[in-house]
């Protein structure tokens, strides 16, 4: 029997409630809908049994509507959403905090700023640490998304914020497509050695070309990340629409277990859910 999943990085698209702009040049993305009735049938036959919905970066200023509209789906009879991660602004001076008050909810479990669009010094403002540091205060966690040129990035940032549980999203966005390993590999052995940073296996089948979305293309990263952090501090997302651009979900999810299928079962368990519903405290939601 198939070890249950845990997809920690699960998207929506509602095109008919909000804009995407992000996704305008990506063809398999644009204009199309990827409602949580799309994702359930996505999901059909993998072994996902549950689902962390991942801010999905409506135009501004539409993530607290995306965010409350999530929380709805997470109170179906029946869901499977059982956390959900808000978009947020730690960069703004004020009101960050009324911000967190505002969309307080038993689902929430983390935040994530995107960052890999945006201006290298926006995470290197000192209030934009010091905006962060109040999610332990709120049982938050913090998902990182990174270019694998900004990972000195995420290591000064994760450093100034040692009380903070970062989660580095899509194994820090490797150049899978030119097989990159340096600096990546170099960056992900600094930000591993901080205790406070988790990795997601996660996102890495989008950034190759159709032809290497296959264990084969991945392995030298999936594996690099999986020594570096270790069995405790790995967790596994789809990625979910944005994986369509080369693959299904089904076949990530096929690939992902085909590159852990020498480990131990303890060990895949951590991996595919328990270190999930530790790190991001799902234990502790209703």
């Amino acid at each position: 029997m198939s070890i249950p999943i845990i997809d920690t990085h699960q998207h929506l698209i509602y095109p008919d409630k909000w804009r995407y702009s992000w996704a305008d040049g990506i063809p398999q993305l644009a204009g199309k809908a990827f409602r949580y009735a799309d994702y359930q049938q996505a999901i059909a036959g993998t072994g996902i049994t549950k689902t962390i919905f991942m801010e999905t970066s409506p135009d501004d200023l539409h993530f607290q509507s995306e965010t409350t509209f999530v929380y709805e789906l997470a109170a179906q009879p029946g869901s499977i959403i059982a956390g959900v991660i808000a978009n947020c602004r730690p960069e703004e001076k004020d009101g960050f905090e009324r911000y967190l008050d505002s969309i307080r909810h038993p689902k929430l479990v983390g935040l994530r700023r995107i960052l890999h669009v945006m201006p290298d010094e926006l995470s290197g403002s000192s209030h934009f640490a010091e905006n962060l540091r109040l999610l332990p205060k709120h049982g938050l966690t913090c998902d990182l998304c990174f270019l694998a040129r900004q990972l000195p990035l995420a290591i000064d940032l994760a450093r100034r914020c040692e009380n903070v549980q970062f989660i580095l999203d899509h194994c820090g966005v490797p150049d899978v497509a030119a097989q990159a390993l340096e600096p990546w590999r170099l960056n992900i052995k600094a930000l591993a050695t901080l205790p406070n940073v988790a990795c997601k296996i996660s996102g890495v089948l989008a950034y190759g070309s159709p032809a290497q979305a296959n264990a084969a293309g991945v392995r030298p990263f999936v594996e690099h990340c999986l020594e570096q952090f270790g069995w405790d501090r790995v967790v596994w997302g789809g990625d979910w629409p944005v994986c369509n651009m080369t693959t299904t979900l089904a076949n990530w999810v096929s690939v992902s277990r085909e590159l852990v299928c020498d480990a131990s079962v303890a060990d895949q368990k951590k991996l595919f859910h328990e270190n999930a519903e530790r790190i991001y405290g799902l234990n502790r939601k209703p």
